[in-house]
């Protein structure tokens, strides 16, 4: 039981640790980089430039009418949330879990986004000669980073052959 709770703490903690460093990031890109032209460096590589994304992920549904867009992506994050709590009683591994946190947290912080101002807050670029990302967040790289720890490390408790220890 005791194993089970500290598992349990790893997700919460992980998901709790992504909110908090998301909405702090949104908020310093909001007061240092809102109405300037940007940040640059490594030679461009690495970019910090304000944007408000009224889509998903690369502007998914920003078209959308408002109402729409909130429902869709609330029902989708509630969708998200209830998969995740529903893995987290069958994955066994603190890597999985962690990666279970740190999706809930991300998913959680854009849609405070989306439930404040109906927009994500986005700052971050990262392109090298032709190959570039579009343009995220903390959030963003918590919930890719967290999906590639469950596919990594997830073990179905009926399952324990079926990945290397953790």
């Amino acid at each position: 039981m005791l194993a089970r709770t500290g598992l349990r703490g790893a997700l919460l903690l992980a998901m709790a640790g992504t909110i908090g460093c998301d909405r702090l990031t949104k908020h310093l890109a909001t007061g240092t980089l809102a109405g300037t032209a940007g940040r640059s460096f490594l030679g461009g590589a690495i970019q910090l430039d304000y944007a408000e994304n009224p889509g998903a992920f690369l502007g998914l549904g920003a078209s959308w009418p408002p109402a729409t867009r909130l429902i869709v992506f609330a029902t989708a994050t509630a969708l998200g949330l209830w998969l995740i709590a529903a893995l987290a009683r069958r994955l066994r591994g603190r890597p999985a879990l962690v990666g279970l946190g740190l999706i809930a947290g991300g998913s959680v912080s854009n849609l405070a986004d989306r439930l404040v101002s109906g927009r994500v807050i986005d700052f971050l670029y990262v392109g090298i000669g032709p190959l570039h990302t579009g343009i995220f967040n903390v959030a963003d790289v918590a919930i890719l980073a967290g999906g590639i720890l469950v596919v990594a490390f997830a073990r179905h408790a009926g399952h324990p052959a079926s990945m290397p220890p953790a």
